[in-house]
């Protein structure tokens, strides 16, 4: 885990959580779980940055987001698939070093790089990325259209917005 929110290192410039601990609803854990498992004998593993996140984070988010970039947050209105415990967002890394394998963009970037079909950066930070993704896929999750390490649980619909501090 690498519960960015849990830190000063994210757009926020602040920790947003107290703790550094990630919960998701069981059928979307238990996806993620066997994405991991898909990943090993390629020897990567998951690196999770966020996934559960209360609805009062998510308005803080919205408030203090420039209306410029508001695209890259979530409208508290409607609560997020993250306030529903169905959102995951991650990256990969190396087993053998535990270093992040490097994508097109930093997580958290709010620019055309984070785009899932952004077709710059290196072909294999591209190749990681796709990887990710169709790991994902294959479990039931859906990329977001602007950001390349945010995955929305199929069933998200089914679960209501909870605010439950971390």
């Amino acid at each position: 885990l690498d519960i960015r929110y849990a830190t000063e290192n994210n757009f926020m410039k602040r920790r947003m959580y107290d703790t550094a601990r990630a919960f998701l609803q069981r059928p979307a854990a238990e996806a993620v779980v066997r994405v991991q498992k898909s990943l090993r004998k390629l020897g990567v593993g998951l690196v999770i940055f966020d996934a559960y996140r209360p609805w009062s984070v998510t308005k803080q988010f919205w408030d203090e987001t420039p209306p410029s970039k508001r695209s890259f947050v979530a409208d508290p209105k409607a609560g997020s698939k993250h306030n529903r415990g169905c959102a995951v967002d991650l990256s990969l890394y190396d087993m053998k070093s535990g270093r992040e394998i490097e994508m097109p963009s930093t997580y958290d970037e709010f620019s055309k790089r984070a785009s899932p079909k952004y077709t710059g950066g290196t072909a294999q930070q591209r190749r990681w990325r796709d990887l990710l993704r169709s790991a994902m896929e294959k479990e039931g999750f859906t990329v977001d259209p602007g950001e390349w390490w945010h995955f929305d649980y199929r069933e998200w619909r089914r679960y209501p917005v909870m605010n439950t501090p971390l």
